[in-house]
């Protein structure tokens, strides 16, 4: 395209008032310093089209565009002014690219940024762990919980890694709670049959033992040497005897050696052992078979030989005389007994070794005492012949109601029993109830070991105060090592 004069030849146009191509003045106004200029003035301009190209012919008046002055002062056609120089923003884009008026100019608009790609599968699994710890950024963050909502594999893992940090809080106690395996046996016990179901009257036993040994599978081995005080009473008095955790054990492997021996079983002390439990728990401790943990090994196996045993014997056995010595109890008592001192004893050992120790349940707690309060006429009688107690004051004949003192045990496993005063073969009545005694179930039970003094668990009494003296008293002493 060549260069335009005005109407004349004469150079008119060169004075610059008609110098103009299609409307854009040839001198641009002055420009702005590099910094003031906005980022899209440094964007190279498109390539001029046909129209922008500039065609070097004569100039006005004869000369050559080189020789022309005012062409040689004049920026090329191609070159777009800027902005500011340009009145109307249509026809200086028009002219400033060298397209027609009416052209788009989103046609030369730069590119726009592409929008991100949404990050991979891959990507999102790898922030699962900086997400549970809320370490992600708000679009990280963002990101990774829309693909929870898509994605169960990941959905599963972000809920685990949530629930390992929760272990992580400083202010939570890591330590298992001591009462789960507890929890989980008894779980066990209820839910899972037994091919060979053991009989009702040793399950007390069974239960007992059990937790006592997963007591002792809890404790370190120094407390195996923790010093355990066993008390009982002997006449009037409580007794006492130092020993350790070891030999509390031994003493309960001795003596549960008698059911054994009752079996036909292995007596852990011998065949000529004797029969008395004070004298078996002797020689025991001198066989040193309560010296460390090694004796709860030959406890355990005894005790799950007895409850075997009884379970294929069946019924038969249940009422199989057990000898102690200076009395007998049928089998179903005697496991009863045992399960009774299992729990009296694992208890001093969890004082020792600060435990907790939950008492037994209330069907087997139920039993305990029944137990005890059937023994009371008999104890009752035993104090009599020693001279710790006074004479009956009214005999009846064998079976026949006669006075008696109502036994109100509360809480889990009470109940109530009817206690004849003046004769074992005599039957409590409530109807000859002379005097009344209420305790807590473990309270009594604590009374039946030795644990407390009748004094102490008198809690509650009314009527005969003198045969409420000696049903406390005799309940006492059925206690022994």
């Amino acid at each position: 395209m060549s260069g335009r004069g005005g109407p004349s030849d004469d150079g008119e146009g060169r004075d610059g008032e008609h110098d103009e191509v299609r409307g854009v003045p040839r001198i641009p106004g002055p420009r702005g310093a590099a910094d003031d200029l906005p980022p899209e003035a440094y964007r190279p301009p498109p390539p001029p089209g046909p129209r922008g190209t500039r065609e070097r012919g004569p100039a006005p008046g004869g000369g050559s565009a080189a020789a022309s002055p005012a062409a040689a002062d004049a920026p090329e056609a191609d070159i777009p002014a800027p902005e500011a120089a340009i009145p109307d923003g249509t026809q200086g884009a028009a002219a400033g690219t060298g397209e027609p008026p009416g052209a788009d100019p989103a046609d030369h608009a730069p590119a726009a940024d592409p929008a991100p790609a949404a990050p991979s599968h891959g990507v999102l699994k790898s922030l699962l762990g900086a997400w549970a710890l809320s370490a992600c950024s708000a679009e990280e963050t963002a990101a990774v919980e829309e693909h929870l909502g898509e994605c169960a594999p990941c959905a599963d893992e972000a809920l685990r890694l949530r629930d390992a940090v929760g272990l992580l809080h400083t202010d939570r106690d890591l330590d298992l709670d001591p009462l789960l395996r507890f929890q989980v046996l008894e779980n066990c016990l209820v839910r899972r049959p037994a091919r060979i179901p053991v009989p009702v009257w040793a399950d007390a036993y069974d239960a007992e033992t059990a937790r006592l040994d997963a007591l002792l599978r809890d404790i370190g081995r120094s407390d195996w040497d923790a010093p355990v005080r066993l008390k009982w009473f002997e006449g009037e008095r409580q007794v006492d005897r130092r020993t350790t955790v070891g030999g509390v054990i031994a003493h309960l492997m001795g003596v549960d050696g008698l059911v054994a021996a009752a079996l036909g079983l292995q007596d852990p002390l011998g065949a000529e052992a004797p029969r008395q439990p004070a004298l078996r728990t002797e020689a025991a401790w001198d066989l040193g078979a309560g010296s460390g943990p090694r004796v709860r090994k030959p406890w355990r196996e005894q005790s799950h030989a007895l409850i075997r045993t009884v379970s294929f014997a069946g019924g038969g056995v249940a009422e199989l005389p057990v000898s102690y010595g200076s009395f007998a109890l049928p089998l179903r008592d005697s496991l009863l007994d045992r399960a009774f001192e299992c729990w009296i004893h694992a208890d001093d050992i969890a004082d020792a070794v600060d435990y907790p120790y939950p008492a037994p349940g209330g069907a087997h707690l139920h039993r305990m005492i029944d137990l005890a309060a059937r023994l009371l006429p008999a104890a009752l009688a035993e104090r009599r012949r020693a001279g710790l107690a006074g004479p009956p004051r009214q005999l009846v004949s064998a079976g026949s109601p006669g006075r008696s003192l109502h036994l109100e045990i509360e809480g889990s496993g009470g109940g109530h029993w009817y206690i004849a005063l003046d004769s074992p073969a005599a039957v409590g009545s409530a109807d000859h109830s002379v005097a009344q005694v209420a305790l807590d179930g473990v309270e009594f039970c604590r009374l039946v070991a030795g644990h407390v003094s009748p004094q102490e668990a008198a809690a509650g009494h009314d009527g005969d105060r003198e045969a409420v003296r000696e049903v406390l008293f005799a309940a006492a002493g059925l206690s022994r090592i």
